[in-house]
């Protein structure tokens, strides 16, 4: 998958996501709902196989998904 695809498939899943009602307490939230549900997909879908894989793969691609 080239980098602009990424990008394209990266943003339609922002636009779905961002539509989906976050059932979280507002004072609590530190991360966008849509970010999360970004970056738990992309990381399965590059093996992650938990929360400390997801973690990492968030961590590792932060200057790319910002």
């Amino acid at each position: 998958m080239s980098i602009a695809n990424a990008t394209a498939l990266t943003e339609k899943m922002a636009s779905v996501f961002s539509k989906i009602e976050d059932p979280r307490v507002k004072t609590t939230r530190v991360h966008l709902l849509a970010d999360i549900l970004i970056i738990a997909i992309l990381s399965v879908i590059a093996g992650a196989k938990g929360w400390e894989d997801m973690e990492h793969y968030g961590l590792s691609k932060y200057e790319w998904l910002e």
